[in-house]
């Protein structure tokens, strides 16, 4: 074994290691593809190796291949081999390999569930934590199934360290595993409050991610979130808070005024950026009718996108990359500083654009600085700036924006840049029927100004704008015709571009224009000769046929306008100049363009021999074109009703037969293969090639490299000399030079700026008169509707075809069938299913039948077995019982959550009696009436409770008490005791079984058992002896005036060590509503309220009810108390407004607010041996003893109110004396032993480890058990 050992050791040396194999990549850049083939088959050969550090070298190494595209798949055994070893850094390298390698379709992952459990659950974290970290990037459904139950274990694990990563592992697991979503929520949920920072963060990063897809399901926790966010220092906490708040607001609109506060003070006092635009973003989401709020944020995007020198963090645009364009594309000079001023310019107008949707005149009060951001050197901050302009224009600054524009996109560079330019110019106008245009002369001379802009693609947008604007507003056409006629006579400039979409468009709409409307042209003539020259052809073939139809269109015109004036000259001259210049259409490549030309050609010919014949046929030539054409509806096609009869998804041939693929390579004998040839070819051309073709072509290819005045030479002149020789000039070769951009000449006017100008004067009259006028609207601004239009538009839908029916929009998307979110939309607030458990895995036990076991062990063991059945039996006998009796008696645990979260509230603590009712205290064995106890009203939604905070207060509807409450409890009382009378018998006989039973378990050897059922039967024995017990509540009143009376108890939580819940029930005895309802305590050193956020110590906490006449309502109230060692007396007061029909009056009532120590003592069930060692251990070192006077009341009743009043449990009860126990909320360990002695006195001893807290609690509980 130990030369194994050696052999193996020395292998290992010869091994290469990752470093060798980089090393050895970098220096075979050549035969780089050889070297790693080689390398490939030496890693197999240390993969079938038994060594495990040879196994896990050559994994690392097949790990780096892996990275550089290779196939490694075929190792994925290996790497599972690797990741079961012992040794951590060999786990962490199969860990590795499999997080790279593994996917959902890995047929071994299935071997790993085991493994990967076992490391689940070691003792070491760093396995742990790389079995989570693995697992998390090769989660199968498989997986997160088996592994589910283990990963939430780890959720409560003692170490920070494993509970972050186990929370993070969880949305893994949700997303392939639905069904762990609603069984590991409630752990989830508890994570968000947890002490680690670390691990609250990933909780509230899985929250979010949940709820981004499905945001409703999570609207419950937002008071926890806002708690959080109150709380909270950690800016990323608070973003992903923030933005979760966001996709809730508009969910719940009386969220957002909960966060009005909250969102101001971070937006003021914030440093961050990333988390000053959240906050910006959840206002504009969920409070957009807040004009403070959106104020506020306008401004500070301001000072954002003015100040480049801000602070900023470093992961900025990580965070914000899916807010728009890539924020790595916002680079101006390249330094970090730049990129750093270009994001936040860029977000804060993505900011500034949601908030112009619902607040536009915000916006557009900073339009002086969106219009700086169009000189920005980055081009998405310019596009982004163009957004904004789209939303910001108005009336009155429609022509000045648009001015701008077109001065801005003069100087702008690149075509790509000027066409987004020209589009949204365009867009800016034409937006809502031209909703902002008064004075459509200056439009059309902008859509002609826009064509002088050469090398756009937008040509046919200005086209569409042009026969738009001429078809629908009809007062428009005679300017426009006359527009369109100066761009015919200027064709030839246009023409020059003839690619397709370019600037040539515009002849389609001008030749159109001037054609249909020929009726408003000066020079018909001269328009016609145009639209006949020779340039003209160059132009693209569906521009030629708008020529050709639009030319004969003209000449209808101009031959009814020659015959009226009886000018045959005239009638001639045109028709032979048609007849002449209409073959070079006819010669067109087009052969739209030839038809069109023929048939004009052919019909011109006709015309002329008849005006031959001095025949007049201008009406019948004009009557080809009579009538108007109107648009067809953008959705006149999908409105067109199906015929009957008639199937569109009825094949119209046979359809092709499933054959026909497989008939493809048959085929493809008499197809040629393209592809195939393409290669045939250059191999052949490659193999014609020899040394002398080859030289001969380099030279061709340098004697055209040195005459090309745009290639760089790399040889330079020799040294010594200036110039090897004289450069002849006229060899240079002349090169043209293409300008996208029109040279522009100063001093030229644009023809639109005569209507700004002359708007301008016309709105300096309008203020002069205005200002001389003193009428109530002096002060209005100035209103949109106070623009004059010029132009009215005609808004048309376009014809649509007969029978055509509106429709609605189309539906809302909804999530994509492959999201996995979308099996995520559970409802997490219903409680849970018997059968939604999580699975876990269990070994199969077959225990052995009956016939098999050996006949002695069956005799020996069945007298042992008839007992444990019947003990079971019993125990369960009693369970059922008790669980009847609490049925019966109501859900005592369903109290309304009022001032406090429903977490805080003791699960299993008494129901509150109405006022004037005491709470009757009934043994396990009495029987419990019905109706002993009100009805209360089913508890309010947390949520809609802590949202109503802010709100008005509600009135809420509470059953009023009966009249006559306190004679009620004496009948109550009377028939109780005549129930236990009747019961009294079978009581008996329970007695006399139990003992049996008790002499029974002092026998058997199982004396822990025995000494829990003698406990818990201890006190029902107690009150089957004894009479009936007298009422007791501990509820205490409060205080009590004319108007309201309150009484209250205390509670507290065994988790909550140092806080206190008082409840207090307000009963109204007034006949009027009470309202506005606030309940203040002042604060000592020792015990503070929990008040609203913000709140001072003066501040009150108002209670969310009103109380009508002769009602009742609770109220709870949370305390922290940091010592419970001395009882606690605080003066509070109580104010409340009396509301009248004539009048509302504000009344004041003081009062003392007792706490006794007892308040923070739990009963807590205790075993005789467990309280034997307590009392043993020496720990409970300081002992009180009281007395307690003989008073004449039974030792049961004493003993009831001392576990009643004082929160004590029996231990162990023997004739007249018992053994009680108790534990404080802070862990203060109390036992007594309460005795009746001879003459009737009752003595009580304690031992604590606490003095001060035994001897205050003891002296508590002789004034409330005398």
């Amino acid at each position: 074994m130990a030369l194994k050992k050696v052999k193996g050791s020395l292998e290992r040396v010869f091994d290469k290691n990752l470093h060798d194999l980089v090393r050895g990549i970098r220096n075979h850049k050549d035969d780089e593809a050889k070297f790693i083939a080689q390398c490939i088959d030496e890693i197999k050969q240390e993969l079938r190796q038994d060594n495990i550090a040879v196994k896990a070298n050559a994994v690392a190494k097949l790990t780096y291949l892996q990275m550089l595209g290779y196939d490694i798949s075929w190792a994925a055994f290996n790497v599972i081999e690797v990741m079961s070893s012992n040794k951590f850094t060999f786990k962490r390298i199969g860990y590795l390999a499999a997080s790279q390698s593994f996917h959902e379709e890995t047929e071994v992952l299935m071997l790993t569930t085991n493994m990967i459990r076992k490391d689940l659950s070691s003792q070491n974290q760093y396995d742990a934590a790389i079995a989570l970290n693995g697992l998390s990037c090769f989660m199968t459904p498989d997986l997160a199934r088996d592994l589910a139950n283990d990963v939430m274990t780890l959720m409560t694990s003692t170490r920070p360290y494993i509970r972050k990563r186990a929370v993070l592992i969880m949305y893994k697991i949700f997303l392939k595993f639905p069904e762990a979503l609603r069984p590991a929520f409630p752990r989830l949920k508890e994570k968000l409050e947890d002490p680690d920072p670390g691990v609250q963060s990933a909780a509230v990063n899985v929250i979010c991610e949940l709820a981004r897809k499905n945001p409703k399901n999570y609207l419950s926790l937002a008071p926890v979130f806002f708690k959080l966010m109150t709380s909270s220092t950690n800016n990323w906490v608070l973003i992903k808070i923030i933005k979760l708040f966001g996709a809730l607001t508009p969910l719940e609109p009386r969220l957002g005024k909960k966060l009005i506060e909250p969102l101001t003070n971070l937006i003021h006092s914030t440093s961050a950026m990333s988390l000053l635009y959240e906050c910006i973003n959840t206002v504009i989401a969920g409070m957009p009718n807040h004009n403070a709020s959106i104020q506020l944020c306008v401004q500070k995007l301001r000072i954002l996108i003015e100040d480049s020198d801000q602070n900023y963090e470093g992961t900025f645009q990580e965070n914000h990359a899916s807010d728009g364009q890539s924020q790595q594309s916002l680079i101006s000079d390249g330094s970090p500083s730049s990129q750093q001023s270009a994001s936040m310019k860029y977000l804060g107008l993505l900011a500034m654009s949601k908030i112009l949707k619902t607040h536009p005149k915000s916006v557009q009060a900073h339009k002086d600085l969106i219009l700086q951001c169009l000189d920005d050197k980055d081009e998405s901050i310019r596009l982004r700036a163009l957004d904004l302009l789209y939303g910001m224009v108005s009336k009155k600054n429609l022509m000045e924006i648009v001015r701008k524009l077109m001065i801005h996109m003069d100087k702008a560079e690149g075509s790509m840049y000027r066409d987004e330019l020209l589009s949204k110019i365009v867009q800016i106008c034409s937006q809502n029927n031209y909703q902002y245009i008064t004075n459509f002369e200056w439009y059309v001379s902008v859509l002609v100004e826009l064509t002088r802009v050469e090398g756009t693609r937008h040509g046919s947008v200005i086209a569409s704008q042009m026969l738009d604007v001429a078809i629908r507003v009809k007062a428009i056409r005679a300017f426009a015709v006359e527009q369109m006629a100066q761009l015919l006579e200027n064709s030839h400039i246009v023409a020059s571009s003839a690619q397709r979409n370019g600037i040539c468009e515009v002849l389609y709409a001008a030749a159109w224009i001037a054609g249909e409307f020929s009726e408003h042209l000066r020079d018909p003539k001269g328009t016609l000769e145009d639209m006949l020259r020779q340039k003209v052809t160059s132009l693209p073939g569906h521009i030629q046929a708008v020529f050709v139809q639009n030319i004969m269109k003209l000449y209808a015109a101009i031959l009814v306008k020659y015959e009226e004036d009886e000018d045959n000259d005239g009638i001639r001259e045109v028709s032979d100049l048609l007849v002449e210049k209409l073959p070079m259409f006819v010669q067109s490549g087009d052969l739209e363009v030839q038809e069109r030309a023929c048939c004009i050609l052919q019909l011109m010919k006709y015309v002329k021999k008849l005006q031959d014949k001095d025949v007049s046929c201008a009406d019948e030539v004009s009557a080809l074109f009579a009538g108007e054409l109107n648009p067809v509806a953008p959705k006149a096609q999908r409105k067109v009703a199906v015929p009957e009869g008639l199937d569109l998804d009825k094949w119209i041939n046979d359809p092709p037969s499933e054959s026909s693929d497989e008939e493809g390579p048959a085929n493809s004998l008499f197809i040629p293969d393209d592809s195939r040839m393409m290669n045939e070819s250059l191999t052949r051309q490659v193999e014609e090639l020899s040394d002398d073709e080859l030289e001969r072509r380099r030279e061709a290819r340098r004697a055209e490299t040195q005459n090309n005045p745009h290639y760089l030479k790399l040889g330079g002149p020799a040294k010594g000399s200036k110039y090897q020789e004289v450069v002849n000039v006229e060899d240079i070769p002349v090169a043209n030079i293409d300008l996208s951009v029109p040279l522009y000449v100063p001093g030229t006017k644009r023809l639109s700026d005569k209507y700004l100008e002359a708007e301008r004067q016309a709105r300096k009259r309008e203020k002069k008169r205005r200002h001389g006028k003193k009428s109530k609207r002096r002060h209005k601004s100035e209103s949109e509707e106070d623009m004059p239009v010029v132009h009215k538009v005609d808004i048309m839908g376009g014809e649509m075809p007969e029978g055509a029916t509106e429709s609605g929009d189309e539906g809302n998307q909804e999530l994509d069938d492959n999201d996995p979110h979308k099996l995520l939309d559970i409802d997490l607030d219903r409680p849970l299913e018997a059968d939604e458990k999580l699975p876990v895995r269990t070994h199969r036990i077959v225990s052995p039948s009956a016939e098999e076991r050996p006949v002695e062990e069956k005799k020996k063991h069945h007298r042992k077995d008839k007992e444990k059945e019947k003990k079971k039996k019993e125990k369960e006998k009693k369970k059922s019982k008790k669980e009847k009796k609490r049925n019966k008696s109501g859900d005592d645990s369903a109290h309304p959550s009022l001032l406090i979260a429903t977490e805080l509230m003791s699960p299993g603590h008494e129901a509150i009696p109405s006022p004037g009712e005491e709470e009757e205290v009934v043994p396990p064995s009495a029987p419990v009436k019905k109706d002993s106890t009100p009805k209360k009203e089913e508890p309010k939604d947390d949520l809609d409770f802590w949202l109503s905070g802010q709100d008005a207060p509600v009135a809420v509807e509470v059953t009023a008490p009966e009249a006559g409450a306190a004679a009620d409890v004496d009948s109550d009382a009377e028939d109780t005791s005549r129930h236990k009378k009747k019961k009294e018998k079978k009581a008996k006989k329970e007695k006399k079984e139990k003992k049996d039973k008790k002499e029974k378990k002092k026998k058997s050897k199982a004396a822990d058992e025995d000494e829990e059922i003698g406990r818990r039967d201890g006190f029902e024995e107690l009150a089957s002896d004894a009479p009936a017990l007298p009422p007791m509540s501990s509820y205490r009143l409060l205080a009590e005036d004319s108007n309201i009376k309150m009484t209250y108890e205390t509670r507290v939580q065994p988790q909550q060590g140092q806080q206190l819940i008082v409840s207090v029930i307000f009963t109204s005895l007034a006949q009027e509503h009470l309202k506005s309802l606030e309940f203040n305590v002042m604060d000592s050193l020792n015990t503070k309220m929990d008040r609203l956020p913000g709140a001072t110590t003066h501040d009150g906490v108002p209670v969310p009810f009103q109380l009508p006449p002769n009602s009742f309502n609770e109220g709870q109230f949370a305390f922290q108390v940091q010592s419970i060692n001395v009882a606690q007396k605080l003066r509070g007061t109580l104010t409340y407004t009396i509301k009248t029909e004539e009048s509302s009056t504000s009344e004041k009532l003081d009062f003392k607010l007792y706490l006794p120590c007892t308040a923070f003592l739990i009963a807590t069930p205790c075993s005789s041996d467990a309280f034997a060692r307590l009392l043993q251990g020496g720990d409970l070192s300081s002992k009180y003893s009281i007395k307690l006077p003989n008073s004449g009341v039974p030792f049961s009743h004493i003993l009831a109110k001392v576990c009643f009043y004082g929160h004590f449990a029996i231990v162990e009860q023997i004739d007249q004396s018992a053994s009680l126990y108790s534990c404080s909320t802070q862990g203060h360990h109390i036992c007594l032993l309460v005795k009746a002695n001879g003459g009737g006195d009752v003595s009580i001893d304690g031992k604590c480890a606490d003095g001060s807290l035994l001897s205050n609690v003891m002296e508590e509980i002789k004034v409330t058990a005398s």
